[in-house]
């Protein structure tokens, strides 16, 4: 993905955007076929092969998350996402983020510290281009600060390595925008949940996920009682990415 960023550049990135996904896609998608070829693979990329609700095995993919900032120059806020459900639960998954050079993973999960420091505002990231106006009612309400930022996985991964404590949306993503993030997001031990506090589903037979909540464990019951008490939601319809 960095090569093609260097070698086609950023004058066309209308047409970076098609390359990011396609080259990422074809990749992945082949990979997996070789490897595990009896698995069924889901991807924003990829045709839903509805075979998959029947199988035990399904990886969960989105080849590029953030093709907005992929195509800008500068822009590291972009990941790539490899998730595996198995008989009904997320078992593993990793998070790209070619631009910043690391790969977060269930292998190895960043480590949580014990504590946050308590003289130090809460920040919530939310999308740099379509943040929900329910974020900064949430922000304003808890003295928080906003951190503006492309692609999911990158938001959660902020979330896991302290540049950010929350990640809160509600206007609509799709499985492949979470569930590989979620699941390294939970091997590391934070919260995850949709904004109302119930589980987050993954290989349902209509992919969108309408909202979610992640944060350190300790704010979760705070933020999922300022979201019931008030915050209020908009009534934004689904949407890749968030």
């Amino acid at each position: 993905m960095l090569r093609l960023r260097a070698r086609h550049g950023f004058d066309e990135p209308e047409v970076l955007r098609t390359l990011g996904d396609r080259t990422s896609h074809e990749l992945l998608f082949s990979a997996l076929g070789r490897l595990r070829p009896s698995d069924t693979v889901l991807s924003e990329e990829g045709v839903d092969d509805q075979a998959r609700l029947n199988a035990r095995r399904v990886w969960i993919i989105d080849p590029l998350d953030g093709t907005r900032e992929f195509a800008e120059p500068g822009r590291t806020d972009w990941a790539v996402h490899v998730a595996l459900w198995e008989n009904g639960e997320l078992v593993a998954g990793a998070v790209a983020l070619p631009a910043q050079g690391s790969t977060l993973s269930t292998v190895d999960p960043p480590w949580l510290p014990e504590e946050r420091p308590t003289d130090q505002r809460l920040r919530i990231t939310a999308s740099r281009t379509r943040a929900p106006e329910f974020v900064q009612r949430m922000a304003t309400q808890m003295g928080a600060e906003v951190v503006p930022m492309g692609s999911a996985g990158a938001k959660i991964c902020a979330v896991l390595l302290g540049v950010a404590d929350i990640y809160v949306h509600a206007g609509g993503q799709y499985e492949w925008d979470s569930a590989a993030p979620v699941a390294v997001a939970r091997a590391a031990g934070l919260h995850t949940s949709r904004i109302d506090g119930s589980e987050l589903s993954y290989n349902e037979a209509d992919p969108r996920l309408p909202d979610i909540l992640v944060s350190r464990p300790e704010l979760s019951g705070m933020l999922l009682a300022s979201i019931r008490d008030g915050a209020g939601l908009d009534n934004a319809g689904p949407h890749a990415g968030g």
